[in-house]
């Protein structure tokens, strides 16, 4: 088994993360196009999006990141980012589902994914 691995000055590393991220109180507001446009926010972001898929209560995301990136503020921030422009244009369809400034459930998973080799 041949693994890659980044480095920087100081690390030899390959780290991958699964993100799963749940809407509020699970309802099942997210459309397609909804989770086209969270693929393409998400892809912008400074990390390595490898996998992006969902469903219509949750999202799944496969990303790589370098260990200096601290997991909690960028979940953080990627869930504010996408809950605030995803509820700004879908704002009239969301408002079935919510009538509070809400898209993700403030519990999360996620699951760190790594390969060693010495």
């Amino acid at each position: 088994m041949n693994v890659e691995y980044n480095t920087n000055r100081h690390a030899c590393y390959n780290l991958k993360y699964h993100l799963v991220i749940v809407t509020k109180y699970r309802h099942k507001c997210l459309t397609n196009e909804m989770l086209k446009r969270l693929e393409n926010i998400l892809s912008k972001w400074s990390c390595t999006l490898i996998e992006f898929n969902g469903e219509a209560d949750h999202i799944h995301i496969l990303f790589e990141a370098p260990p200096q990136v601290q997991l909690s503020k960028l979940i953080n921030n990627l869930k504010t980012v996408t809950s605030r422009l995803i509820r700004k244009e879908y704002a009239e369809y969301l408002s079935k589902f919510y009538w509070k400034p809400y898209l993700w459930n403030r519990k999360l998973s996620y699951f760190v994914i790594r390969r060693c080799s010495y």
